[in-house]
C-alpha cells in the first residue's frame, strides 16, 4: 500500500513538473523595446518603443512622450545668459522746453545677461545693472528697482525700472519694460519699451 501511495505521489509530482515546464512566460520579446524581457517565451504585445528625449520636467524642452533621457535638455536659465542683440521700440517722450526724447537712441545695441544662481539674473544695460528672475518656462520678471540712467538729457537720473518678458529655445525673446523718473522742476514721466531679443 505504501508503495502505491509513493507511486501515485511521484506520478502527480511528475505531471505537475511537466506542466509547469511547458508553461511559457509572457512578455516583450523585442530586444529593441524599452521593456524587453529576455526570459519571455511568448510575446504578449506589451512592447514599448524607446523614445529618446528630455525627460526633465524642469527643462524648457521637456518631452512628455520621451521615456529615455538623452543629453538634449535645455534650461531657460542657461539660455538667458550671454550677449543679446536688442531691438527697442520705446514710446517717445515730449518734455516741455527740452523737446522730444527717444529712449531707443539711448539704449545700446546689445546687453549682457549673467546668472546669479537660484534663477536670478544680472542684466547689464550699457554699464547699468538691472536684476531679474527667470522661471523654468523662460518667463522673466524684473521687479521694480531704481537705477541711474541718462534718458537723453545729458545727465543721469534715478530711474525706476520694472517689467517682464521671456526667452525661447530658438534664442529669441522679448522684454516689456517701464521706465519712470522725475526731472527736477519739470515733472514726472514714464516710458514703456518693448524690446526684441536675439542671439
Amino acid at each position: 500500500m505504501k508503495t502505491n501511495v509513493k507511486i501515485i505521489l511521484f506520478s502527480v509530482f511528475s505531471i505537475l513538473l511537466i506542466f509547469s515546464s511547458c508553461k511559457k512566460e509572457l512578455g516583450c520579446m523585442d530586444p529593441y523595446a524599452l521593456n524587453y524581457n529576455p526570459e519571455a517565451k511568448k510575446d504578449d504585445g506589451s512592447c514599448i518603443d524607446i523614445i529618446n528625449g528630455c525627460t526633465d520636467v524642469l527643462a524648457l524642452n521637456y518631452n512628455i512622450e520621451a521615456n529615455v533621457l538623452d543629453e538634449s535638455c535645455l534650461y531657460a536659465y542657461d539660455i538667458a545668459q550671454g550677449i543679446w542683440n536688442i531691438d527697442p521700440d520705446c514710446e517717445e517722450l515730449s518734455i516741455p522746453v527740452i523737446g522730444t526724447i527717444s529712449l531707443d537712441d539711448q539704449l545700446p545695441e546689445s546687453i549682457e545677461v549673467q546668472g546669479a544662481g537660484d534663477n536670478s539674473l544680472f542684466i547689464d544695460i550699457d554699464g547699468t545693472q538691472v536684476t531679474g528672475d527667470i522661471d523654468n518656462m523662460g518667463n522673466i520678471t524684473v521687479n521694480p528697482q531704481t537705477v541711474q540712467i541718462d534718458p537723453g538729457l545729458g545727465f543721469p537720473l534715478d530711474v525706476e525700472i520694472e517689467g517682464d518678458g521671456n526667452v525661447s529655445l530658438d534664442n529669441t525673446g522679448n522684454m516689456n519694460l517701464k521706465y519712470s523718473f522725475e526731472i527736477p522742476v519739470v515733472g514726472s514721466y514714464s516710458v514703456d519699451c518693448s524690446v526684441g531679443l536675439s542671439k
